[in-house]
């Protein structure tokens, strides 16, 4: 998959497109279903498949005090994207400049000059160009006057469960509404990251670097890999989950190749001030099962969320503290491989 951050890197000689346009925070199920039926039609249509998408998200440049927690930050979004089989992703620096454009403006320069669209794919409450000025019945008459079709996209729902009364099945029954981002938001916020997951497709994820802490779990005998405060993802609520981690890349900025049989590894994810040392700073930190022989310091990594064991507590004591810990422990190696 291709990937443009300006138009001047679309190659001149692209063909005609099937494009898109969207945030598309986070990839869920929503997001998946709507691309890959797109990329079937372009293939048959013997088209590109491309998606315009944004970053930061519009609201962080227009409303910053009401802009929504990003999901995903832009290196996993478009690995996700390339999941879907597109060809190319247009990733659009939005700016106060870039939202001045006119609805006609941005189609004739982005989907029609540098895309060549034969047609694009949105959804029934598109709004774009200056102002949101732009909505269905604009795209449509633009698409009449450059020449590319409309084709319109109603929201995607959870569909019935193969296996009826499954747990995912009662889940769609309970929360019958589209596969939104929102929706995500609103799991993570209560620490629901299996019911995220079902929306997502899959578990939700963290990346960011690894850097020093306290050393207070070392000391405890249960080294853990802090994330920068930069890291990327929507962090959910507070407490204990079992997770995987993926090592992404090492410290000197090499690979770590899929061979790698320390890639991907069982670990308990902290989230919170960890209150029993009266902390105040609310920090991410994995502890990777079994293990007190890796060094993870300044390396990147994934962190995906599989399963909230329980919230954040204050302990009377370390040892009762301790105890917890090998707990959890046995509930994380539980949830990952039972």
């Amino acid at each position: 998959m291709q990937v443009w951050t300006e138009l001047s890197q679309v190659p001149e000689d692209w063909g005609r497109s099937v494009v898109t346009i969207g945030n598309f925070d986070g990839v869920h199920r929503g997001h998946v279903a709507v691309l890959t039926r797109m990329v079937a039609d372009a293939r048959t249509a013997r088209a590109h498949a491309v998606a315009v998408t944004f970053t930061p998200h519009p609201l962080v440049v227009h409303r910053p005090d009401d802009a929504p927690p990003r999901l995903l930050g832009d290196a996993d979004r478009l690995e996700l994207l390339e999941g879907t089989g597109l060809d190319a992703v247009l990733l659009v620096t939005y700016t106060l400049d870039f939202a001045r454009q006119s609805p006609e403006e941005f189609v004739r320069r982005y989907l029609v000059d540098a895309l060549h669209a034969a047609t694009v794919v949105v959804g029934r409450d598109v709004r774009f160009g200056w102002q949101n000025s732009g909505d269905l019945a604009t795209m449509r008459a633009l698409g009449e006057r450059y020449g590319f079709t409309v084709e319109v996209i109603d929201d995607v729902t959870p569909t019935v469960a193969a296996d009826p009364g499954s747990a995912e099945d009662r889940a769609a029954d309970a929360l019958r509404r589209r596969w939104s981002s929102t929706w995500v938001r609103e799991l993570l916020a209560a620490g629901d990251v299996v019911q995220a997951a079902r929306v997502l497709g899959r578990p939700h994820r963290l990346r960011g670097v690894v850097v020093h802490g306290d050393a207070r779990g070392r000391d405890l005998g249960y080294p853990t890999a802090n994330l920068s405060p930069d890291a990327t993802g929507m962090v959910p609520a507070d407490g204990v989950y079992a997770g995987w981690l993926r090592r992404v890349r090492r410290a000197d900025g090499t690979v770590v190749g899929t061979d790698d049989a320390d890639r991907v590894l069982p670990a308990a994810v902290s989230i919170g001030t960890n209150p029993t040392f009266d902390g105040v700073q609310r920090r991410v930190e994995a502890y990777v099962l079994d293990r007190t022989d890796l060094d993870l310091y300044d390396e990147e990594v994934v962190l995906d969320l599989v399963e909230r064991l329980r919230p954040t507590v204050r302990f009377d004591s370390v040892d009762a503290l301790l105890e917890q810990m090998a707990r959890d422990v046995e509930d994380v190696r539980r949830v990952l491989h039972g």
